[in-house]
Formats: C-alpha cells, sequence, structure tokens
C-alpha cells in the first residue's frame, strides 16, 4: 500500500515523495483507486485561494482564474499537457500511429492550445460559483480523478505498450469505474467515457494523456453541473 500511495500522490501532485520500490498491476491499481484521496491537499489548495479572494474582494472571474493556475501548479500542469496532446492527438490524424507521434512530440498545436484555453475559461467561470462554497469545490476537485477510474477500467486497453498508460490500463474494476461515473455526476461520467470511446476507436485505447484530459473534463463538467444544482 506505501508504494501506491508513493505512486498516486507522486504522480498526480507536485508533492515531493519517495518514488515506489515496486509498480506491478496491484500497485497501480492501489494508486488509481487512491487517486481522490491523494487529491485532498490540492482541494485543500483550491478552497485557501478561494477564500483568499474573496477575503481579499478580488473580482471573482481574477479569482477564478488564480484558482485555475494554483490547482495546475500544484499538479506540474501534467493534466492539462495531456489535454492539449490529446486534443491535438485526436485532430492530427486518422492513422494511429501517427496520432500517437504528434501527442509525444510534446508541442501543442492549434487544436490543444485552443482546448486548454476554452476548458480553463469554463473551470474559472465556474468556480465564481464557489466562492460562499469553498470547501464544496475542493470537494470536486478531489472527485474529479475519478474520472481516473473510468479510464483505467478493465474493459478499456492501453494504446501502447509502455508509459503510464500502459502501467495503469486496465486495473480499475468495472463496477468501481461506474462508481466513478456516478461520484462525477451523470454528465461529468458520460464526457469521460465519451473521450475513452473516441480515444479507443482514434488511438485503439488509452494513454497517461488522455488521463489528463479526463481528469480536466471532469473536473469543468463536475464544477457547472454543481454550480448548476
Amino acid at each position: 500500500m506505501r508504494d501506491a500511495w508513493r505512486l498516486a500522490v507522486g504522480t498526480l501532485t507536485a508533492l515531493p515523495v519517495r518514488p515506489p520500490e515496486r509498480v506491478d498491476r496491484t500497485t497501480a491499481r492501489r494508486a488509481m483507486l487512491l487517486a481522490p484521496v491523494a487529491a485532498v491537499p490540492l482541494g485543500l489548495l483550491v478552497a485557501l485561494v478561494l477564500v483568499a479572494g474573496r477575503t481579499l474582494e478580488v473580482p471573482p472571474l481574477a479569482v477564478g482564474l488564480l484558482t485555475v493556475g494554483a490547482l495546475a501548479a500544484g499538479s506540474r500542469a501534467l493534466h492539462w499537457d495531456g489535454l492539449s496532446d490529446t486534443v491535438d492527438g485526436l485532430t492530427a490524424s486518422y492513422d494511429p500511429v501517427r496520432s500517437l507521434a504528434v501527442m509525444r512530440s510534446g508541442t501543442s498545436g492549434p487544436a490543444g492550445v485552443l482546448a486548454t484555453v476554452v476548458v480553463a475559461g469554463v473551470q474559472a467561470t465556474a468556480l465564481t460559483a464557489y466562492l460562499d462554497r469553498p470547501l464544496l469545490a475542493g470537494a470536486l476537485v478531489c472527485l474529479s480523478r475519478c474520472a481516473l477510474w473510468i479510464v483505467c477500467c478493465t474493459r478499456v486497453p492501453a494504446a501502447r505498450a509502455d508509459g503510464l498508460g500502459a502501467d495503469v490500463a486496465r486495473t480499475v474494476p468495472v463496477p468501481v469505474a461506474v462508481l466513478g461515473g456516478l461520484l462525477l455526476s451523470v454528465l461529468g461520467g458520460l464526457v469521460v467515457l465519451v473521450l475513452v470511446h473516441r480515444a479507443g476507436r482514434r488511438f485503439g485505447g488509452v494513454t497517461g494523456d488522455v488521463m489528463g484530459a479526463a481528469v480536466e473534463l471532469a473536473l469543468a463538467t463536475t464544477l457547472l453541473v454543481w454550480a448548476a444544482g
């Protein structure tokens, strides 16, 4: 369990932890199941930024943008990189090999940049509804990591034989993946399912980039749903 905790925290946050001594299928499954708990420090960070912004009477949209920036810093912007690469891959080619090569290149194309701007804008705008409910916003940050349960479902293959996707793909039981979709809200779960379906058809499976994209899309959708509710 210690290795699973180290893998979850070290992968999903910028907190300094020792690398796991061994990463096998059991460790990977436990790490993915621990993802919402590993994100608790990020949830607290979001709550603190919202409280500070409200206390200092910072304009709401500015608070939302600062919160998105703080959350990105707290996760080394790993998920944003995944979102950008995934969208670039989906729009680059119908050839899986070409699409995966584009995703691995490390550069952001116009489609990827636009996707990050739009999703970040949605998150920042939605967060303005949580100035009076900072703890709820923090909790939703943690819940958004349940998207990884769907992406890593045992029914979803990895697109590559190496990388983070190959390490954690097919590790989460189907009932847990279904629970993750319900926790995200029905709409949030559907958004992640659509992403996984598209990745499967275009890439042949999921990658670490798809996992990052799933987290950011799940957070944006879940924030909107709860704000409307």
